[in-house]
Formats: structure tokens, sequence, C-alpha cells
């Protein structure tokens, strides 16, 4: 069983996604606004019962669900995350993921994928507790993955979602090429991720975060961070 934040202000789509999970051996809690659901995220922190996943809508009375999941973000890192919301456009998706969602998905939807989705994201959270390294350290790169914070030369430095998980990946394996259609289905999900542009975008970004000379180029296939042990 696992505890579950539901952020929907339809209620009787709210109460029929608590059905359905509640069916699942799930504890849930429904909250119709995003005042609600700071004060249960709130709550369960206090009293050490963190909620093991959120399934966030977007559009919400009092703001947008975008917002919450960010300001979760800043203290709850590994938490899984599933936007559900009628946004659609491929730009929409992009923030949501790069914002910290883990998941997301469209309306209209069917209940049972949902509930599919959810225990795939709990199984790999329950994987990721017993294989994932706590703390990678690459010579000044040090990448803890508790915190999920990157520290090189010994300053933090502020990295996305996606590009936390794309230096991560990248750093498990040191050395190693990857392809970017690799990538893109690693670190995003599925395979045709708008395009490998993306992967390209995202290299640049974390090479103006710490170095040009750490992810390296390979002609003809992908990147790889390179890692001399010497």
């Amino acid at each position: 069983m696992s505890k579950i934040l539901v952020l929907e202000d339809d209620k009787n789509l709210g109460e029929s996604l608590i059905g359905f999970l509640k069916g699942e051996g799930h504890e849930v809690t429904h909250c119709q606004n995003i005042k609600e659901a700071e004060e249960a995220f709130s709550a369960s922190k206090e009293n050490k019962t963190p909620f093991e996943l959120m399934v966030l809508d977007w559009m919400l009375p009092d703001g947008q669900g975008i917002d919450f999941l960010s300001n979760v973000r800043r203290t709850e890192k590994s938490t899984p995350i599933i936007m559900l919301t009628a946004r659609t456009e491929l730009i929409d998706k992009v923030i949501g993921l790069e914002s910290g969602a883990n998941d997301y998905m469209t309306k209209p939807f069917e209940p049972r994928e949902l509930v599919a989705r959810i225990r795939v994201q709990l199984r790999t959270k329950g994987q990721q507790k017993v294989d994932t390294k706590e703390k990678i350290t690459l010579g000044e790169l040090e990448i803890d993955d508790i915190q999920r914070e990157v520290t090189y030369h010994g300053v933090k430095k502020e990295f996305t979602k996606m590009e936390y998980d794309f230096l991560k990946l990248l750093a498990e394996s040191p050395n190693r090429a990857f392809s970017r259609e690799e990538i893109l289905n690693k670190v995003w999900g599925y395979e045709n991720y708008p395009s490998t542009r993306t992967v390209d975008t995202h290299v640049l970004q974390i090479r103006q975060k710490l170095t040009d000379e750490l992810i390296e180029t390979v002609r003809g296939i992908g990147y790889r961070l390179r890692f001399d042990e010497n």
C-alpha cells in the first residue's frame, strides 16, 4: 500500500480516481485546490508520513499545479509525480517534465492506464532504493542521488530534472558512448521525444554549468562523460 496525493479540482473525477486507487490498496488524499494540497503536504512531512506518489492537475481554482510541483521539488527530489491534465500541447509536456514531473498524461484518459503508470513509478522508485548509488564521485564532479544535487569543484550547481537525469546517466557509465536515441529513451522515457536536437540542447546547457570538456561528443554516435582515472 502506498500513500498517494491526488490534486484534482473536478470532484467527480477525483472521486473516481480515489475509487480506482483504493481498489488497488492505496491510501489516497484528495485535494481540490493548491491550498489544500500544500496543507496536506506540510502535514505529511511534519508527521513523517510523506506521500509516496502524487497525481497533479495543472489548472486549479487558486493557481497552477505546475507551481505546486516546482515547490514540492525543492524538498522532495525523488517522490514520483504524474501530471494529469487537459493541456495537450507539446510545449506543456516539455514544461511539465522539465519542472520535475516523472510522467505526463492527458485528459480524457483511461483510469486503468493511470493505475498502470502509477504501478510503474512506484516499482521504479522501489528499485532505485535498492540499486542506485547514493553518491557518484568522478574527480571534481559529485552527484548526490539522495538530494539530487550536483557539485563541481566544491560548488553546488542548479540543474533541471532532465539535466540531472541526463548527467547521472552518463556519470553512471563514464567513458561509455551513448547514442542520442538511447539517451532520449532512458532519460525522457520514450524514443521519439521531439527530436535528437533536444539532447544537443541539454548537452550545451550542462556544459555551460560545468565545463565544455566534461561531456565529449562522439562523432557518429552521441556523447560520453569523459573521466581519466589517472
